[in-house]
């Protein structure tokens, strides 16, 4: 397995402020640790039940077809089943980049994946409800709409971005 240098680097720092803060404070450093713990083993099941789904979409749909809905040469329909995945889908962030990756390495675009991360980001259709009571509905459908069309300006940035200009 090939680690990256800056992987490194990123562990090493975050390794020697945790010593630090453990010559510190003892105590608390160690409080913070559990805390962190109980965050990660929260996270840690939707984390792999994605990932899990993810890879036996990987194994049962084959890479052109994956490529055929997602991939650069789907144009905008594409973006469209991006998108739409995207804006309906409640993945966090940290699960959404590697899947992400995933699809990439099977044969998706990567201005799709830019418009599915936008969208996924951005577009909450599940989470309007709860955002149209503190925000009321029509700043909510308004957010949502922009946050949408932008998402289209993202992949187009990051097809131009790839391709070169």
């Amino acid at each position: 397995m090939k680690v990256d240098v800056s992987t490194l680097v990123l562990y090493g720092v975050a390794l020697g402020w945790l010593l630090v803060s453990f010559k510190k404070d003892r105590a608390r450093t160690i409080l913070a640790l559990k805390k962190a713990w109980k965050s990660f083993s929260g996270i840690l099941p939707p984390f792999l039940t994605v990932i899990f789904l993810i890879s036996l979409v990987i194994v049962f749909l084959p890479e052109r077809s994956i490529a055929a809905f997602l991939g650069e040469q789907s144009g905008f329909p594409g973006y469209l089943i991006a998108s739409l995945v995207g804006a309906i889908t409640l993945i966090p962030g940290f699960v959404a980049f590697p899947m992400a990756k995933m699809l990439l390495d099977q044969g998706a675009g990567v201005a799709q994946m830019a418009v599915f991360i936008s969208t996924l980001m951005m577009v909450g259709v599940v989470t309007a409800p709860l955002e149209a009571r503190y925000f009321k509905f029509q700043a909510t459908l308004w957010r949502n709409l922009l946050a949408y069309f932008y998402s289209f300006l993202v992949g187009y940035v990051v097809w131009i971005a790839v391709k070169g200009w």
